[in-house]
């Protein structure tokens, strides 16, 4: 595989977790991780735009070569699925304003490939993920961890 670098997003709509890798030669090492917010206190479309200046800094400073993004999976709650997939849009828009090809992957496949297991546990997870990455400790909070477990899936992939 050749070198790249590889930003995960784990969408979401007040907190979107963001963990960009680089695999240099085989090896893969955490560049940053973190969560960007918005105020549950502001109108939507402030949040959205929000997101998207955020996001957008977020690229153009990590200049990712493959953003990976979750795909939405089925949820219970309706709003709480609608505001996931309008962030997931953000993210799709700026990789395709960037030109960035963008990898989806879903909940299970990211278990299996960070955890050899398709039905780990969160825990289980974040453990990988630290080990995997050489981190001292579990990635906080948990939307970076995530967000780092689907950039690892990525680098997984042929892109």
């Amino acid at each position: 595989m050749r070198s790249s670098r590889i930003l995960g997003i784990d969408p979401g709509f007040g907190r979107m977790g963001f963990g960009c890798i680089s695999v240099v030669r085989g090896k893969t090492h955490a560049l940053d991780f973190g969560v960007v917010t918005t105020s549950a206190n502001e109108p939507m479309g402030d949040r959205l735009l929000a997101l998207f200046d955020d996001m957008g800094e977020l690229v153009e400073q990590l200049q990712p070569n493959v953003i990976a993004v979750e795909k939405l999976f089925f949820a219970k709650n309706t709003t709480t699925a609608l505001r996931v997939a309008e962030s997931r849009g953000i993210v799709l828009l700026l990789a395709a304003r960037a030109g960035i090809p963008v990898i989806e992957v879903g909940p299970s496949q990211v278990k299996l490939a960070v955890a050899g297991d398709g039905t780990a546990d969160k825990a289980a997870m974040q453990r990988m993920v630290a080990r995997l990455l050489g981190l001292p400790r579990v990635p906080k909070p948990d939307d970076a961890a995530d967000a780092l477990a689907i950039a690892i899936t990525a680098s997984t992939m042929r892109f």
